[in-house]
């Protein structure tokens, strides 16, 4: 891989369900990199990860694995309520982590490992995958450019069926970090309020569902709509401002642009201007910005306090949903 120089860096990755699999998969794709082991309780978890390209070295215990492997670098993707713990001991071993968002179950978790990770010196990177999403990259771009103008306006709808894997967390931790991560990132403002409706106990023992407003620094108002219940999966998002709108749809990786209309002028017939994006595997995308930072010891490409500050507005929002009250933002 371009960037990554002549040394093969060698990856583990810790937790080998859905997400970590697909990390591995990844891995064992990129040339410069060796997958060289991967650890996860589940026998055949460890079996289908060990059947990748190169044939990773297979661990029940990730302690053992870290003790045992010469790594350059190493995917946290294990339940959410254990991140703090995994990152650590891998930190403590100066390997450098790409933890699965969110950073962690609290913020005090979190901060802990950003402790962590600048005594050992090491990167720590949050896999907030959506900003690796082509459309989305363009899309900052144009704002950046001014293509929008001021924007007032922002809807996120990240909403799709249940689907059966370890949940330690609801919908709020779970799936609106992408969108809190993905407006901060966007409009590089901070969230100041924020007012919830949740519904629990419908699928798991947390959250199920999500309808909050976000207001930001700036002045945009952000309506979310999350949730694990809609048979349909849909991901995007819309940002309204002084030119008009763009629409990011993440899963085909499309964003379109719709013009404002000057006043009189007749309603266009089509559906907007479709924005050229080259398509990407986000996921690929982000490993290898995170390969780059780790090769040339780079900042990481997500930090963690970003990663923090949407752990935190994902607080706020589970206490607004519980009390039915607005909820004013800390600043990590």
């Amino acid at each position: 891989m371009p960037g990554i120089g002549e040394s093969v860096l060698r990856a583990g990755v810790i937790g080998v369900g859905a997400m970590g699999l697909n990390h591995a998969r990844v891995y064992s794709q990129i040339e410069g990199v060796e997958l060289a082991a991967v650890a996860d309780p589940s026998s055949e978890r460890r079996r289908v990860a060990a059947s990748l390209a190169g044939g990773p070295r297979a661990y029940a215990d990730y302690r053992e694995m870290l003790a045992s492997e010469r790594l350059d670098l190493v995917t946290v993707a294990v339940p959410t309520g254990l991140h703090r713990e995994v990152t650590t001991a891998a930190l403590e071993r100066r390997v450098p982590v790409l933890v699965e968002k969110p950073i962690a179950a609290s913020r005090e978790d979190g901060q802990a490992m950003i402790r962590s990770a600048s005594d050992a010196g090491c990167q720590l990177m949050v896999g907030h995958v959506e900003r690796f999403n082509p459309a989305v990259q363009e899309l900052k771009r144009r704002l950046e450019a001014g293509e929008l103008g001021r924007v007032f306006l922002a809807r996120a709808e990240r909403v799709g069926p249940f689907l059966q894997r370890t949940r330690d967390v609801g919908v709020v931790q779970d799936l609106a970090t992408h969108d809190i991560d993905i407006l901060r990132f966007l409009l590089a403002s901070e969230v100041e309020r924020v007012y919830a409706e949740t519904q629990a106990g419908l699928r798991t023992a947390h959250e199920d569902l999500l309808s909050a407003v976000m207001r930001f620094g700036g002045g945009v108002v952000a309506l979310l709509e999350v949730n694990w219940l809609t048979p349909a999966k849909v991901r995007r998002l819309a940002l309204v401002g002084e030119k008009g709108m763009f629409v990011v749809d993440y899963l085909t990786q499309e964003l379109v642009f719709h013009e404002r209309e000057l006043a009189g002028a007749a309603c266009p017939a089509d559906g907007g201007t479709t924005v050229p994006v080259v398509r990407q595997e986000p996921l690929r995308a982000e490993l290898e910005a995170f390969l780059r930072s780790v090769a040339g010891g780079l900042p990481s490409p997500v930090p963690a306090e970003d990663a923090l500050a949407a752990v935190e507005v994902a607080a706020c929002l589970v206490e607004s949903g519980r009390t039915g009250r607005a909820v004013e933002v800390r600043t990590p």
